[in-house]
């Protein structure tokens, strides 16, 4: 499947429902957080991460409340996913655009680093073109 098309984003979001350390992180946070990648073949694609009451959606569309937002180009977005590019290393050289609650976004980190483990299944069955 293609990096960010609908069925990727289905992919991570049933490997997210299926995953118990997800769940588990998600049961002590919150956040919604809206990824916006422009340039991608099909043009701009919105996807977002939504953790409330302990229950994740991953799910093409911004999220709702959207607490964090991330834009990107989708050659920093596929640099990043492929580990060619380190996303710290983007964010400061300003190629990811950060905008909203910084804070809310460092007191979640638990529910990312959940998910982790998803976008590494997901990316054993996703081609970057």
């Amino acid at each position: 499947m293609r990096y960010l098309s609908l069925d990727w984003i289905d992919a991570v979001a049933d490997e997210a429902a299926a995953n118990p350390d997800v769940a588990a992180a998600a049961a002590d946070c919150s956040i919604g957080v809206t990824q916006v990648v422009t340039d991608a073949p099909e043009g701009v694609v919105v996807y977002s991460l939504q953790v409330l009451d302990g229950q994740v959606l991953f799910s093409a569309g911004a999220a709702f409340p959207e607490h964090v937002r991330f834009e990107q180009t989708w050659e920093t977005a596929v640099g990043v996913a492929t580990g060619v590019m380190n996303a710290q290393e983007a964010f400061i050289q300003g190629r990811i655009l950060l905008t909203g609650d910084q804070q809310k976004l460092m007191d979640n980190q638990a529910v990312f680093g959940a998910m982790s483990a998803v976008f590494d299944s997901v990316r054993a069955h996703t081609t970057y073109e």
